[in-house]
């Protein structure tokens, strides 16, 4: 099946008009190289971030490679990597492929992530990626997953196997965005399982978790202890966004 969409894909590329993601200019990519090129200038990937969160350091931070709110409260999960801030160039493209369900936007946006930070990411040691899950309930409402549609497009190395359905969630918590992360934290508590039949498999592995958005780290972070709670090792954040102020 990925074969036959990256075929459609291709074929649409050179023979349908394409407009660009973010400046909407028509061309042959989903993506075009001038806006490529302004997201890796702008991106989280000229800043000193904490390696475990992915927040931007400030100065005193720097030396220490990690910033005083994961030294003073660890998080669950061992690392961060994000491409951009959320207030960058990607924000609208992306609003418009999870609200307005423009799926094609899925193309350009993991383009963006394929061609600036795909290659920077060590990912020897994992073994399995795996996408934030929505539940059925707004599943059903959108119709699918933006962190699976994006995370099956990233090119990664061929021995990470992409388990799309082994994390699960119960239920919907009320709306998060006005929420500071003690809140988020207890609202999302016990929120996630792990498929029975995937729990032995990922006992004693290192995990990617995908998120198209990573705000106050509290989703990823519960994601992170129940992964670790039935034996996975180490659990890494593969994010494509990344508000750069807690509790955003």
């Amino acid at each position: 099946m990925r074969f036959l969409e990256n075929l459609i894909q291709s074929i649409s590329e050179h023979v349908l008009p394409t407009a660009c993601i973010v400046c909407q200019q028509f061309q042959s990519a989903s993506i075009c190289n001038q806006c490529l090129l302004a997201i890796y200038h702008n991106s989280l990937l000229h800043y000193e971030c904490c390696y475990q969160c992915g927040i931007p350091l400030q100065f005193i931070e720097v030396s220490q490679h990690q910033c005083n709110v994961c030294i003073a409260q660890a998080p669950s999960f061992d690392q961060t990597i994000c491409l951009d801030r959320y207030n960058g160039l990607l924000q609208e493209a992306l609003h418009q492929f999870k609200y307005q369900k423009r799926l094609a936007f899925a193309h350009g946006l993991i383009s963006a992530w394929n061609a600036l930070i795909a290659n920077e990411i060590d990912d020897r040691s994992i073994d399995y990626l795996l996408p934030v899950p929505l539940s059925q309930k707004k599943l059903i409402a959108r119709g699918f997953n933006q962190s699976w549609e994006l995370a099956k497009r990233i090119q990664c190395g061929s021995h990470i196997q992409k388990l799309p359905y082994a994390l699960k969630r119960f239920h919907d918590v009320e709306h998060q965005a006005a929420k500071n992360y003690s809140a988020r934290q207890h609202d999302i508590r016990q929120m996630f399982y792990i498929d029975t039949k995937d729990v032995e498999i990922l006992k004693g592995k290192s995990v990617a978790v995908f998120d198209d958005v990573m705000t106050s780290g509290a989703t990823l972070n519960e994601i992170a202890r129940t992964l670790k709670m039935i034996g996975v090792t180490r659990v890494s954040n593969w994010v494509l966004l990344r508000t750069t102020k807690l509790g955003i």
